[in-house]
This record gives structure tokens, C-alpha cells and sequence, in this order.
């Protein structure tokens, strides 16, 4: 019986950096599809806009087949459960980011019984790896290339040329 398993990995991405797609890598493994959820955020003061946040997230997973990414606003059990999701990956860096993630599992799983979240950690190497940092360290003139795709640290230069602030 062939099954095409679909899971959705939420998120703002403010930038996407390699951790984020390291994830998806490991994501990619397990399941048939994962859909990439970049967060509208209107309650989030986001250094990308929107679009620019979804445009590149997809530069950086166009390689991948399975792989696609779309806006949602609103809960994401209800995007999950919209586009026939059966699982939602979470990235785990630090014991810190289980104990707020494990509380939204409960709260996921509550609202939405049929979906299970997956909770995947990054390499060694990326486990460090924040878009707040990269963020910040960027703006304030520091080296993140081996944090991110050479396009988001084109966009992140081009932010930081423009005299975006931290």
C-alpha cells in the first residue's frame, strides 16, 4: 500500500538559516512531503517581510523534490490539518527549546488528536544556530555566511547596506 505521508514544518524564518534546512533534510527522510509553513506573522516584528521570508525558503529547498513552501496565518493545527497533514516537525536545539515545545505539542495535539509532532534536532554543527542570531550578529557587522545560504547572506548584507537595525 502506498502511502504519501505529509508533514508540516511551521515557522517564521526570519531568515531560514542551515539549521532550518537541516531539518528539512532530516524531515524529508521520514515523511513523503513536507510543506514548509512560513508564518505571516502580524504579531511578530519580523526583519524580512513576509514575502521576502517565503521566497527564500524557497531558493533555499528548491533542490529538494517532496519539498514546498506556502503562507499560513492563523493556528497551525488548522493549516496541518487543511493541507491533509499527519505530522508537524519542530526543531530542537537546547534542553531550553524542549520545555516551550513540548508544551505547543500538548496544546497541537489537543486541538488537533490526529497529528503528531515530531520533534528533530539539527547536526552538531548547527545546534547553535538561531535566526535571532543571525540576525543580530549580521546587523551588527558580523560573519554569518557559514550560518545561512549565500543568497540569505546577500539579502542579510543587502539589510545591513540599507541600514536596517538590529
Amino acid at each position: 500500500m502506498s502511502r504519501n505521508v505529509i508533514a508540516v514544518y511551521p515557522g517564521t524564518f526570519d531568515p531560514i538559516t542551515l539549521g532550518h534546512e537541516d531539518v528539512v533534510r532530516r524531515a524529508l527522510q521520514l515523511f513523503d512531503n513536507v510543506v514548509i509553513a512560513v508564518a505571516i506573522a502580524h504579531h511578530k516584528k519580523t526583519l524580512f517581510s513576509f514575502e521576502e521570508r517565503l521566497a527564500l525558503v524557497q531558493e533555499s529547498t528548491r533542490q529538494w523534490s517532496g519539498v514546498t513552501a506556502e503562507p499560513f496565518d492563523g493556528l497551525v493545527s488548522q493549516f496541518v490539518a487543511s493541507r491533509g497533514g499527519r505530522a508537524m516537525v519542530r526543531g530542537l536545539r537546547a534542553v531550553t527549546d524542549f520545555d516551550y515545545e513540548f508544551q505547543l505539542a500538548g496544546m497541537n495535539r489537543n486541538l488537533a488528536p490526529d497529528v503528531e509532532t515530531v520533534f528533530l534536532t539539527p547536526s552538531g554543527r548547527f545546534q547553535f544556530v538561531s535566526s535571532t542570531f543571525v540576525r543580530e550578529i549580521a546587523l551588527l557587522g558580523g560573519d554569518v555566511s557559514k550560518f545561512v545560504s549565500p543568497h540569505v547572506w546577500q539579502r542579510l548584507m543587502a539589510k545591513k547596506e540599507a541600514g536596517t537595525k538590529p
